[in-house]
């Protein structure tokens, strides 16, 4: 599950990092004007590459959280269990979960070399609220290319992601599993715990 979720959220962050005036645009628009600029920093930007963490955590935190809405994505992946959490437990689990995405992207981050990013046209109408943002990542080495589907929400006029599924899995499903046991173990508490201190050990890798 590590390799399977690092990868993905490497090709997550290739394929969506948008700029702050985001706001009114079409969610394939967003994503295939800047494919370009952001391999094009990745491909220069020897600290991100060599695993300078503070130039890779700030790229994170600037280009990605905000387009991301985590609190749907830890609903989701808590699935049933989402329901037996407090609002204090649903507030810590939407902050240790979002620290572990970003953990993960930024350890990913640096593996980037040559992917290129196809994106496809979402079809969607003003009206529209939700979409589903088809891409394809095409690797090097005679690879097969991977499908990469974002699951997208409109709010106040901004579209984020709630999901990503990469060659048929999903990322919130991948971990509802896991999340399910540990809440089988130890509760709520317990996953939070579990999430606290995975967080802290990939602190400074």
């Amino acid at each position: 599950m590590k390799t399977f979720v690092g990868n993905l959220l490497l090709l997550t962050l290739l394929a969506f990092i948008v700029p702050v005036s985001a706001q009114g645009t079409a969610p394939d628009v967003l994503i295939r004007d800047t494919v370009d600029e952001v391999v094009a920093v990745l491909k220069k930007d020897d600290g991100i590459r060599a695993g300078n963490q503070d130039r890779v955590l700030g790229l994170v935190r600037e280009k990605i959280l905000p387009h991301f809405n985590f609190t749907r994505m830890t609903q989701l992946a808590m699935g049933k269990n989402w329901s037996l959490a407090d609002p204090e437990q649903k507030k810590s689990l939407v902050k240790e979960f979002r620290a572990l995405l970003v953990r993960t992207y930024s350890n990913s981050l640096t593996t980037y070399r040559d992917e290129v990013i196809k994106v496809g046209s979402a079809n969607v109408s003003a009206q529209d609220t939700k979409a589903t943002v088809k891409t394809q990542v095409i690797q090097g080495g005679g690879k097969q290319p991977v499908p990469i589907d974002y699951a997208m929400e409109k709010s106040d006029g901004t579209w984020k992601v709630y999901d990503v599924t990469v060659a048929g899995v999903s990322l919130v499903t991948n971990y509802r599993g896991t999340f399910n046991t540990q809440i089988k173990d130890g509760g709520v508490n317990g996953l939070i715990t579990a999430l606290a201190e995975k967080n802290a050990s990939m602190q400074g890798k």
